[in-house]
């Protein structure tokens, strides 16, 4: 217990002594730290500096139990996706709009989703968000979905009563591969994802327009994942050939990037000896060091109808499930450019084409 500087035991500040501090009600103090409309900034000012003077927290979890309603969404993600910190920064956002807050639940390779879920659960979350997971089973997910409504993001397994938000990933792969083309490219491969969510969709998409566009023999798949390692990997197989690919398709902007780091070591020139292509558009791919054309998924906007969904779950009894495809850009950048031509690439760093 902290002590007070005579060595007794000092007590914690509450809200009353905030508001005798500030010279307000407590009904003022709580309309200001719940961050309420109500009060000016001038008072809200006040109300803050007295908060911080006497070192006043509030006290959530009490706070939690007094209520009928947690109003807290669960999030589940893996901290192995890179559009993962802008999808989170998202719905921190979306769900201060709607009165609600977020709880985070990292799922880790010693801390499983049922694990995760159950520790949500016991903090009284009223629904759960899965971020980009691989998940254990269909059947789990849809036992989850009986107790209280469960939104993915990035995925659709079709579980029963489970909605859904993410990108068409299989329209995004044909717009990164539409864009080589332009540029001049025939061999064109992809570094996929794996079992990773979106993944098949990509490799069915790159497949698919290269055989749409006559490129049908020059069709190949690398084995990879959404890391910077499996970059690493495909660079190092094609920098082993005697005659390989003048462009490259990356399962995500982390494996992009792998592939950039390796290729520029190697002294491989990127664009003109090899242009390559991410899918995220992350804020690394607009970096000086990475200046990456990638396919743009909207962060924002799958956070924004996530938590929407959830909302319309828990305070509109919507009980049909939703499956809300967004359709991607492609950003381009430095990263890509005609087949072996030294000449300046195509669009400045940062500019952005539908």
């Amino acid at each position: 217990m902290p002590r007070s500087e005579d060595g007794e035991p000092s007590r914690r500040p509450t809200m009353a002594d905030v508001a005798a501090r500030a010279g307000v009600s407590r009904q003022t103090v709580s309309l200001v730290l719940g961050d309420k409309p109500g009060p000016n900034p001038h008072t809200r000012e006040h109300v803050l500096r007295a908060a911080e003077d006497l070192g006043f927290h509030a006290d959530t979890a009490a706070r939690l139990l007094r209520r009928a309603r947690s109003r807290q969404l669960g999030v589940l993600f893996t901290m192995e996706h890179s559009l993962d910190p802008l999808i989170i920064e998202g719905l921190y956002t979306a769900a201060g709009e709607l009165d609600y807050s977020i709880v985070l639940s990292a799922i880790l390779p010693t801390r499983g989703v049922r694990r995760a879920v159950d520790e949500l659960l016991g903090l009284r979350c009223e629904a759960i968000i899965l971020l980009g997971l691989s998940i254990e089973s269909p059947a789990h997910l849809t036992s989850i979905a009986r107790q209280l409504p469960v939104v993915e993001i990035g995925q659709h397994t079709d579980g029963a009563g489970v909605d859904s938000v993410r990108t068409a990933d299989e329209e995004g792969a044909r717009i990164a591969v539409d864009h080589l083309v332009e540029l001049g490219h025939r061999r064109i491969v992809h570094v996929d994802g794996g079992h990773l969510p979106g993944a098949a969709d990509r490799r069915r998409g790159y497949r698919d327009r290269m055989h749409e566009h006559g490129l049908g023999p020059h069709v190949e798949v690398l084995p990879g994942d959404y890391t910077e390692e499996s970059g690493v990997r495909a660079a190092a197989e094609l920098l082993s050939r005697t005659d390989g690919p003048t462009a490259v398709f990356a399962a995500n902007d982390s494996c992009a990037e792998g592939l950039l780091h390796t290729l520029t070591r190697a002294d491989v020139h990127v664009p003109r000896d090899m242009s390559v292509v991410g899918y995220d558009d992350t804020r690394a791919a607009g970096m000086s060091y990475m200046d990456l054309t990638t396919v743009r998924q909207d962060a924002a906007a799958m956070a924004e109808f996530a938590v929407q969904a959830c909302a319309e779950r828990l305070d509109e009894q919507r009980g049909s499930a939703k499956d809300v495809v967004l359709t991607p850009t492609l950003t381009v950048r430095g990263s890509t450019g005609p087949p072996g031509d030294a000449a300046p690439r195509a669009a400045a760093p940062g500019n952005a084409t539908a």
